[in-house]
C-alpha cells in the first residue's frame, strides 16, 4: 500500500458544454482531497465554461484555466479566466477574463517569472502571451504567433494544432508540441512577452506521430515526447544546442488492435517516480497506462494487463538506461534529482 501522505488538494479541470471531440456535463473547476490513497469526493471551486486546462501560481494564491471554445464571452475565439485562490479553503474568486488569442484553448503556462501566461490554441494553430498585472489579473496580449503546415494524416493534420507549451528547465526557452504540423517548435520569450522563433532549433519528429505533450527528466538532460496518433513515447538527449532522439517505443501492449490515442504524461517530478502515459479509449476512459521509466517496480496500475506489464518493463529498462547514460546515475541506483522549475500538470483530450 501507499505510504499516507498528508491530505492535498487536486484541482481538476474539466468540460462543462460540448465541443466536437467531447460533450461536457462538469459544472467547472472541481477539487478534492488526496491522502496517496484515497480520492474524496468532488467540490465546486468556481463555475466557469470549459476549463479543461489549469495551473496554479508557485505561492498558489492564483489558478489560471482556459476556456476552451470556439466562441467565448460573445466574441470569436476561447478565453482565459484568472481566478484569486484563498491559501486555506482553496475557494476561487474570478479576478478577470482575457481572450486566449485563438480558438478552442487546450494548455497554458506560465512563464518562470510569472510575469506571463502563455497559451496554446489548439483549434486555429497560434500560441499567444498574456502579461499578467500585480494583483494577478490578465493583462494585454504582448504575443502571438501562427504555426503553418500541414502532415500525413488527413483529418487529424490538415492544419496546425499546438496542444501544449512547456519551459525548458535549463535554458527557458518555450517548447511547443504541435500535433498538426509534426513538429516541436521551440521560441524565445523577451522581457517584453514577445515570442521569437529558434527555427534552426526544432525538435525531430516521424511523421504521421502526432505529438503531443512533453516531460523533462528531474535532472533536465533527458525530454520525453509522447505521439497521439502512433501511440508512441519518444526519449531524446540533451545534446550541445538541441536534443537528439535516442529511443522509441509504443504505448500500448503488444497485440492491442483497438483504437486508441496517446494523451497525458505524468510522473517526473522525482527521479524516482515513473513516467505514466495514458492511452484514453474513445469513450475517454484510460485503456491503458503503461509505465516507462521505472524498471525496478512492480506495481500494476488498473487496466494493465500482464503483457502490458511485461512489455512496459522491458521498454522502460531501456529508456532508463538511457538516462542513466546521460547522468552518470546507475540504473539500479537512482538518488534524488533536482525536480522541475514547476510539477507537470496534464488533462486528456482527444
Amino acid at each position: 500500500m501507499p505510504d499516507m501522505l498528508e491530505p492535498r488538494e487536486l484541482v481538476i479541470g474539466t468540460y462543462t458544454g460540448p465541443l466536437p471531440h467531447i460533450d461536457g456535463k462538469a459544472e467547472g473547476i472541481l477539487s478534492c482531497s488526496f491522502d496517496g490513497t484515497t480520492v474524496g469526493p468532488p467540490r465546486v471551486l468556481a463555475r466557469t465554461r470549459n476549463p479543461s486546462f489549469v495551473v496554479l501560481s508557485s505561492d498558489g494564491r492564483r489558478l489560471y484555466a482556459v476556456n476552451e471554445a470556439v466562441s467565448f464571452e460573445e466574441s470569436p475565439g476561447g478565453g482565459v479566466s484568472a481566478f484569486s485562490r484563498h491559501p486555506v479553503t482553496g475557494e476561487l474568486t474570478l479576478l478577470n477574463t482575457r481572450p486566449s488569442g485563438g480558438l478552442e484553448p487546450a494548455h497554458l503556462e506560465l512563464d518562470p517569472s510569472e510575469r506571463f501566461v502563455l497559451v496554446a490554441n489548439y483549434g486555429s494553430g497560434s500560441v499567444a502571451v498574456l502579461a499578467l498585472e500585480d494583483d494577478g489579473r490578465l493583462g494585454a496580449m504582448t504575443g502571438r504567433v501562427q504555426h503553418e503546415g500541414t502532415s500525413l494524416h488527413p483529418m487529424r493534420q490538415s492544419a496546425p494544432h499546438p496542444h501544449m507549451v512547456i519551459f525548458d528547465p535549463r535554458t527557458g526557452e518555450l517548447l511547443v508540441p504541435d500535433l498538426g504540423i509534426d513538429a516541436v517548435l521551440v521560441y524565445a520569450l523577451t522581457q517584453n512577452g514577445e515570442l521569437v522563433a529558434q527555427a534552426g532549433r526544432r525538435l525531430p519528429v516521424v511523421r504521421g506521430a502526432g505529438p503531443r505533450h512533453l516531460a523533462f527528466h528531474p535532472a533536465g538532460d533527458c525530454l520525453f515526447v509522447v505521439n497521439e496518433l502512433d501511440n508512441t513515447l519518444v526519449a531524446l538527449r540533451r545534446d550541445e544546442d538541441g536534443f537528439v532522439p535516442t529511443g522509441r517505443v509504443s504505448t500500448l501492449p503488444k497485440g492491442f488492435s483497438a483504437h486508441s490515442q496517446a494523451a497525458a504524461i505524468a510522473g517526473t517530478t522525482t527521479s524516482a517516480t515513473p513516467i505514466f502515459v495514458s492511452n484514453p479509449s474513445p469513450t475517454h476512459t484510460p485503456a491503458a497506462i503503461s509505465q516507462r521509466v521505472l524498471p525496478r517496480s512492480n506495481a500494476r496500475t488498473a487496466h494493465q494487463s500482464d503483457a502490458t506489464q511485461q512489455r512496459t518493463s522491458s521498454a522502460s529498462g531501456l529508456l532508463w538506461r538511457e538516462i542513466a547514460t546521460v547522468t552518470g546515475v546507475s540504473a539500479s541506483a537512482r538518488p534524488p534529482m533536482k525536480p522541475p522549475m514547476r510539477p507537470n500538470r496534464r488533462r486528456t483530450r482527444s
